[in-house]
């Protein structure tokens, strides 16, 4: 019980939830700031007081603890409980790389006997998380590190992109003759290339000399001074790369429903593993706005006695 009911309205607690939030990595710790309640057992005052002691110390001590890539992919992750339902490419690449940083930081304490030791507390925490290398391994073969599908994502995929890496090559070529002839003919000024307008590969032309190159008019600059020709020579082939496009997101959407598929029974345990992540933000955001303040852990005992030494409401290092 906490007495008065608005004790926290009485010390400003809400500025110091937001000084926390400060120091988050993502949604995940500020959530945690934000659920966070005082407490007045003894035990868990003990644990936590313990756990941000320890990561000030990590701060302090150790280069190697992972701060990268704390996306909160807990959104989608519940979105794709419905079958037939898939993960985007963008959330396919945090979820890789925030699960590489989960397994990182397990990895950080429980491969190593002395660091145990010395955050055990923390090392609690990560004793029972879920991690698997297979599940990395997979979406690693299909997304690169910059968030790209890759080429060899499936036999299909790498099909049609070459097809459509060959096709481009073609109407380049052609592009490029058409235009060397428009240009040495005067029809198109010297320093033109062509250019993209709505997908499709194009020439720029002065609006006097369009009839002379045969094809379809797609746009017209601003000014009036430029129309954008798709010459008559390459509209199958650009025809062509529109359908190919189709095909390959088609493949994309197949390859992501695929990958979701395999994912979906281990949805519960990954839950999990965010829920890790979440708290190792928050406890990290508390030791870092410890040092903050050169705060040091109290010596807490578990008696009916108050003994306030050199201590100072946070609020006042701020005014």
């Amino acid at each position: 019980m906490i007495y008065p009911e608005n004790f926290e309205q009485k010390i400003e607690f809400f500025k110091i939830r937001q000084l926390l939030e400060q120091h988050c990595l993502s949604p995940l710790g500020k959530e945690k700031v934000e659920e966070m309640q005082f407490s007045s057992v003894f035990e868990e005052i003990d644990v936590q007081l313990s756990q941000t002691d320890e990561f000030v110390h990590i701060l302090q001590e150790e280069d190697s603890f992972p701060s990268d890539n704390f996306y909160d992919v807990r959104p989608v992750l519940h979105r794709i409980r419905v079958a037939g339902s898939w993960i985007d490419q963008n959330a396919l690449s945090e979820l890789l790389k925030s699960m590489l940083t989960i397994t990182s930081i397990v990895t950080f304490f429980k491969n190593d006997e002395e660091k145990a030791e010395r955050y055990p507390h923390l090392m609690l925490l990560a004793k029972e998380v879920f991690v698997s290398s297979e599940i990395s391994k997979k979406a690693e073969r299909i997304i690169d590190e910059f968030g790209q599908i890759r080429d060899h994502a499936s036999p299909q995929l790498s099909n049609i992109r070459r097809e459509i890496t060959s096709t481009l090559n073609s109407i380049s070529r052609s592009l490029n003759s058409i235009l060397r002839k428009a240009q040495a003919e005067g029809f198109v000024d010297k320093d033109i290339t062509p250019s993209m307008r709505d997908g499709r590969l194009v020439i720029p032309v002065n609006p006097a000399f369009k009839r002379k190159i045969k094809g379809i008019v797609h746009d017209e600059s601003a000014s009036g001074k430029t129309v954008y020709i798709e010459p008559s020579e390459v509209v199958e082939a650009n025809n062509r790369i529109r359908e190919l496009e189709s095909d390959e997101r088609r493949e994309i959407i197949r390859i992501l429903t695929e990958f979701t598929d395999y994912l979906r029974p281990f949805l519960p345990d990954l839950l999990q593993s965010y829920e890790f992540l979440a708290q190792i933000d928050f406890i990290r955001a508390k030791a870092k706005f410890a040092l903050q303040l050169n705060a040091l852990k109290p010596n807490f005992e578990n008696r009916l006695i108050i003994d306030w030494v050199q201590a100072v409401h946070p609020l006042l290092f701020f005014r």
